[in-house]
């Protein structure tokens, strides 16, 4: 019968320190993995899992919903569904693109920034395709037509541009300077939000002074503003993670023991080279790369055998 083994999972000392998150202590993935393994690795569970799923899974939500748009809406024809069918696209990109990131970032030193800046760019995508449909169907009847309204599309793909550049940017400092490096990413990402927003701020502060009546559209927009600044929070805090450091490696209080079989040499991981484990001897062997889960196999193979 054909057996997977899953990969080996470390500790945040067995990794060097560009794979390593505030206050997460355990559940991470083999910094060198093959692509194998890094598939394999989202169906076990590790720091990232969560990650992973919370993007792939809504990406089929989305799709599924605009599919049951297009049955009702013609996008072809009607020019005034075009800003809604940029939206629907960027919102099925973005969730797939971050959900990819977080699947292969531990293939490598390099791999890992490429990833986070595909990452950053859908982001940077959503974030536009938002400023598209809320110039489109948002903007307050008092600016329709004003230079803000002519030129708010223009604007927020510079926003992008610029923010994006910046994010990508922070990944660069964010070993020598940390602090610069949490700051300029968060901004990245805030910056466009709140120019994006900027007309449904004032319609639901409108609603609020009694200029409107209001409406099932008023609560979904309050939701949405509301999980968009706790996301927020959450990401520049590090809470709840940062309060317990280990508790809450996977999710919630919940910890998974995890039988380390395998130990790394994390000096020689810091240092930049590629060693691969060798659980038959449990020594790091330089020069000389295989595939975590293939090495599981050789050991499970080996130990049958002397059981014979």
């Amino acid at each position: 019968m054909l057996s997977v083994r899953l990969p080996q999972l470390f500790d945040i000392h067995q990794v060097p320190k560009v794979f390593r998150e505030d206050g997460i202590m355990s559940g991470y993935r083999h910094p060198r993995s093959s692509a194998l393994d890094c598939i394999l690795s989202s169906f076990q569970m590790t720091n990232e899992t969560v990650n992973i799923w919370t993007h792939f899974l809504p990406t089929w939500y989305f799709l599924w919903r605009f599919s049951m748009l297009c049955s009702t809406l013609d996008f072809l024809t009607e020019s005034y569904t075009w800003p809604l069918l940029v939206y629907l696209l960027l919102i099925c990109l973005y969730p797939f693109t971050s959900s990819c990131a977080h699947i292969f970032s531990t293939m490598s030193d390099e791999a890992r920034h490429i990833c986070y800046f595909f990452d950053y760019g859908a982001l940077s995508l959503y974030s536009l395709g938002c400023a598209i449909t809320y110039g489109s169907y948002v903007m307050p009847d008092c600016w329709v037509n004003s230079w803000l309204h002519q030129h708010f599309v223009t604007i927020a793909i510079c926003n992008s541009l610029f923010c994006t550049s910046m994010s990508c940017y922070s990944r660069f400092v964010e070993l020598q300077f940390p602090h610069k490096s949490k700051i300029l990413r968060t901004a990245a990402f805030v910056v466009p939000f709140l120019f994006d927003s900027f007309p449904l701020f004032y319609r639901l502060l409108s609603c609020c002074w009694g200029s409107c009546s209001p409406s099932e559209a008023l609560a979904s927009h309050s939701y949405h503003l509301l999980f968009a600044f706790l996301t927020c929070f959450l990401f520049a805090s590090h809470l709840p993670e940062r309060l317990a450091p280990g508790r809450f490696d996977y999710i919630g209080p919940i910890r998974v023991l995890l039988l380390q079989d395998v130990q790394i040499d994390g000096r020689i991981l810091d240092e930049g080279h590629e060693p691969a484990v060798d659980v038959l001897d449990d020594e790091p062997l330089l020069r000389f790369s295989l595939p975590a889960a293939l090495h599981e196999e050789m050991h499970f193979l080996r130990a049958g055998s002397s059981w014979l």
